[in-house]
Parts: C-alpha cells; structure tokens; sequence
C-alpha cells in the first residue's frame, strides 16, 4: 500500500519540493536582508523622535513585501486541496479503478486511510515549512511592527498554516467522495477553502476567546496614532487604533466616534473636522483634523486580546481546523463504506 501510494504521488510530492525549496532560498536571503536593515535600525535609536522615524522606514520596507508573501503561501493549501485532494478518489471514482481494489482482501475504508494518511501528512509538512521558514524572515518586522494578529499575518505565521493543510486536503477528498468527477471536485474545493480563509479569520477568530473591553478617549495623541480615519461612506469611524500600555494588544472591535452621552457623532460634524478643520498648525498623521476631534470629547469603545493570548489564538484556530478536517475525514469512512 505505502509503495502505490508512493508511486501514484510522487510527482506532486516532487513538485511541491521543488516549490519549497525554491520558497526557501527567496525566504532564506529575504530574512537576512531584513536583519541587516534591523540592526540598521536599531543603530539609529539615539532618542525617541529618531526611533521612530527609523522604525517607521523600516516598517514601510518591508510591509508590503510581507503581505503579499503571507497572501501567496495562504494559497498553497488552496493548490493542496485543489490539485491533492480533489482528485485522489474522484480520480479512481471517474476511471473505475478503485473497483480493482475494492475486490482485493483490502477494506474500503483502510484503503481509504491509507490513501489520505501518506498524501494528508505530506499536505501538512508542505505549508507548515513555509510557514516556519517565513516566521524566521519575518520575526525581526514583528517584533517592530507589533502586528502579528493582522489577517493575513496570523494565518501565515507558525502552526496555524498546518491546519489549512490538513482541512484543505481533507475538504478535497471529501469533496471528490461525493462529486465523483475530477474537475468539478477541483473547483468546488478551491471555492469553498477561499470561502473558509475568508471566513474563519473575519467572523470566526475574533470570538475564540471572550474579549477585554475598554473605552478609549480621542485624545490628539490617540487620534494621530491610529492608521486610518473615517471610510469612504463618511461614516464617523476609527481604525488601527493602540490599546495603551499594550501596543501589541489585538483590537478585534471598535465602535464608530462616540459623544460623551455615548451616541454616535453626527456624520456632518465629522466630515467637517475631517475635511475643513481650523487650521491650528498642527502636524504629525492626522494634523489639524486630530485637534478637531478631540476637542468634540469623542470616546470609541473596544473591544481586544492582549499579546499573551497569541499562542492561545494559535492552538485554538489550528485545532478547530484539524477537528474540521478529522470530521471529513470520518465522513468521507462512512462515504465510501457506503459507496
């Protein structure tokens, strides 16, 4: 059994070795060259004013490069489930040579094991590579950007990518169970693990864990902190805002600008500070605008998990997609007993 399943993978397993290795060597020169520029950084420290602007232009060199390899490693348990799992029954399904196998001494469900638990393992190894190699090039901007519960970054870091392997894989067996044909078991899988990433990281992780809650007043200070200010709606809103005395705290909930009676502000009087506000002379991210505001008394409330509860978040969204992948796993046993 190990040597078929050897034989009908290896050209998958051959490909994804040579995806890695060459994620590896570009991953390899990217983690030092970031390195390099943190001890540049770290060089330029002298007082707060010049860590800053330092730690700022360190940060911009990097960020976008960052997401857009935290985006395309989140792709390969998409390709695993796609092009790994879909077709390793719906193959034999469509061909008719499962029934060879079915009418040997084998049972159809150790069969079945024996064919998801070889490719399931290498469909956990492949991204869990990548993920670690990336943790390693990118640990040096984390720890300056302070950002690793971002949606992209938290599922590209660590042990989380492992979980979309195996319920990728898992979800294309499943799938190609049922379906019976190659490709439309392809795309039903990439659509639904799509869905799945989207999902999970929007609606679903931000309540693993009952949230702390806080009340932030709009100071200038905390105004100019935060990364954005207001939407293309007009709606009077705040986003990226900094719990303080816990910078790397994961800001999961933020209300719309309050009055001190608690309603919201009305959207004119928020444009209006926003767009053509008393020039004061004021400068740093949101100038005259933050002044402004903060004259009006506004307050958001929060809601957010401290730092310490990262790994936590990790173990808990890894397992709820290995318990969601062992349950495929166990629905597609009684499938095929039943096929």
């Amino acid at each position: 059994m190990i040597w078929l399943n050897w034989r009908q993978f290896r050209l998958q397993s051959l490909a994804g070795a040579i995806g890695l290795a060459l994620i590896a060597g570009y991953l390899l020169y990217l983690g030092m060259d970031i390195r390099d520029a943190y001890d540049a950084y770290r060089s330029r420290c002298a007082d707060p004013a010049s860590c800053a602007q330092a730690g700022s232009q360190f940060q911009s060199t990097y960020k976008n490069t960052l997401l857009f390899l935290a985006a395309g490693l989140g792709l390969i348990p998409v390709i695993i489930g796609v092009f790994w799992g879909a077709p390793l029954i719906a193959r034999e399904l469509e061909l008719g040579t499962h029934r060879l196998v079915w009418n040997q001494s084998v049972t159809r469900g150790r069969w079945l094991i024996g064919r998801m638990a070889f490719v399931g393992l290498a469909a956990m190894i492949l991204p869990g590579l990548a993920a670690l190699l990336l943790t390693w090039a990118a640990s040096p901007y984390d720890l300056v950007a302070s950002d690793r519960f971002g949606t992209l970054e938290f599922g590209a870091r660590d042990i989380v990518p492992i979980g979309h392997g195996f319920l990728a894989f898992t979800l294309g067996t499943a799938v190609g169970l049922f379906v019976r044909r190659t490709l439309p078991a392809m795309a039903i899988t990439g659509v639904v693990f799509l869905v799945v990433q989207f999902t999970v990281p929007n609606l679903v992780r931000p309540h693993l864990m009952p949230p702390e809650k806080a009340t932030l007043p709009m100071t200038v200070q905390t105004i100019n902190q935060a990364r954005n200010l207001g939407s293309i709606t007009g709606t009077p809103v705040i986003g990226g805002l900094r719990v303080p005395g816990a910078p790397d705290a994961w800001v999961s909930e933020t209300s719309p600008l309050r009055t001190a009676d608690g309603r919201t502000v009305g959207e004119r009087t928020f444009n209006d500070c926003l767009n053509t506000p008393p020039t004061t002379g004021a400068g740093r991210t949101f100038g005259d605008a933050a002044v402004c505001l903060s004259e009006l008394d506004l307050h958001v409330d929060i809601e957010y998990h401290p730092s310490s509860r990262y790994w936590p978040f990790q173990l808990a969204e890894t397992g709820l997609y290995l318990v969601a992948g062992a349950l495929l796993t166990a629905i597609a046993l009684r499938r095929v007993r039943r096929a």
